[in-house]
């Protein structure tokens, strides 16, 4: 069972959450709150999949809750859904950088689109990775998305896929924020310029009358055969890189006309500003020839972490080169490591039992705890760097954040788990 954590006091809200949890995400459990400080407090203890944040309401201290979440972004990498009332989109944005937000729902629109959030989020769970297992991601995965003729659609996957790499160590918070740019504006190609055939000149025009182009993709939704459009995103993620292709169901469009720019970037046009910036932060984009299909790359970053736990960010590091030896089997079992960058082998008894990343998080974490020997040799495979944590740092670490004990002790059961796994298959 996933746990959703709700900061909000509004009891007709709290109904429609609950009501559409039960509905469309059955394995996951709803917790409400109405104290920002019983919110804070289950956050860091549950560390819940999803949050959801009512940031206008009134009897609550929101801003004390989002504080809470950018202080410690390492800790709370669940996605966030934020319920708003009269705001625009992008102050939120701006105030909100460096949370990770699934979707923003106004009032106005939440009985509309708040199953459809949930409704996305139960088809495709499995972007809500959380660290425990990021282990799971040392081969190929993939699959696809199915996005409908809408905008809201393109948000919501968007900030999921980004998240997901994110969270899974793949990329850092720069790239993170290029790649959800990027996917997004190929996305809104997809369906402005594909399913809904919206032309340059009508777009103009609309624009020009002071026009929200969401407003003419709406419009244009209401002829059935265009709203029934899909737009179709094939995902294939590898550890070195991650490959996409979107496709939508229009007759395509002439995308070699939106490679000219002008002013400062190539960013004063109303046009073609999606596909300039898409190429700004991909590689190898590239549109067949109908123009109803763009491929496109995202290299990942390599045997590094994207971030740091906020508590141990002033330990030391320390570098190793290939081949070099971080402890022996049978060494008194004195620090814990935190990866920062490099591949790591595990032998035990002169056999390789496994390989340590970034994604793994800790190395050493076993015997630290249980203050054994060392039960396996740890050699570096190339150059990289540990955070070396001694038991006391680690102690401290505990007493003032005892959900960064709670994370460890998951980490260390899930690696029980995958342990038995695999010795139940020989």
């Amino acid at each position: 069972m996933a746990d959703i954590a709700v900061l909000c006091s509004d009891d007709q809200v709290n109904f429609l959450i609950n009501y559409n949890c039960s509905t469309y995400l059955s394995d996951f459990k709803c917790h409400f709150f109405e104290e920002s400080k019983n919110f804070i407090e289950f956050l860091n203890f549950e560390l819940p999949s999803i949050n959801i944040i009512y940031i206008d309401d009134l009897k609550t201290n929101t801003t004390a809750a989002i504080k809470s979440i950018k202080k410690d972004p390492w800790l709370h990498f669940g996605g966030t859904i934020i319920l708003y009332n009269k705001r625009d989109e992008r102050d939120i944005i701006r105030e909100l950088k460096g949370i990770n937000i699934i979707t923003l729902i106004p009032f106005a629109k939440l009985e509309f689109n708040l199953p459809r959030a949930f409704r996305i989020i139960g088809e495709n769970r499995w972007v809500l990775f959380q660290r425990e297992i990021h282990s799971l991601l040392k081969s190929s995965m993939s699959g696809e998305f199915i996005l409908n003729n809408d905008p809201f659609d393109l948000i919501t996957y968007s900030n999921l896929i980004a998240n997901f790499l994110y969270n899974s160590g793949l990329v850092d918070a720069e790239r993170k924020e290029g790649f959800y740019i990027a996917i997004m504006e190929l996305f809104m190609n997809a369906i402005e310029h594909g399913n809904c055939s919206i032309s340059f000149s009508e777009k103009s025009e609309y624009l020009n009358k002071d026009g929200n182009i969401f407003d003419l993709i709406n419009k244009k939704n209401e002829d059935r055969k265009i709203g029934n459009r899909k737009v179709n995103l094939h995902y294939r993620i590898t550890p070195l890189q991650s490959s996409f292709t979107i496709k939508d169901e229009g007759d395509g469009f002439d995308w070699k006309n939106y490679k000219s720019t002008t002013g400062q970037m190539g960013l004063e046009e109303q046009h073609g500003r999606g596909i300039l910036m898409a190429r700004h932060y991909l590689k190898d984009l590239t549109y067949n020839k109908k123009g109803n299909e763009v491929t496109f790359h995202l290299e990942h970053i390599q045997h590094q972490s994207n971030e740091y736990p906020t508590f141990f960010s002033e330990r030391d590091e320390v570098e190793f080169e290939e081949n070099d030896i971080v402890f022996h089997q049978g060494d008194e079992s004195n620090y814990l490591y935190y990866i920062v960058s490099g591949v790591y082998e595990i032998i035990a008894n002169k056999t390789v039992i496994t390989s340590l990343t970034p994604a793994d998080l800790f190395l050493g974490e076993m015997s630290f705890l249980l203050n054994n020997e060392r039960s396996a040799t740890v050699k570096a495979v190339r150059n990289g760097v540990l955070l070396k944590i001694t038991k006391e740092d680690f102690i401290n670490a505990m007493k003032k954040k005892p959900y960064y004990g709670i994370l460890l002790s998951r980490i260390l059961a899930h690696r029980l788990v995958l342990l038995h796994d695999n010795k139940s298959r020989i």
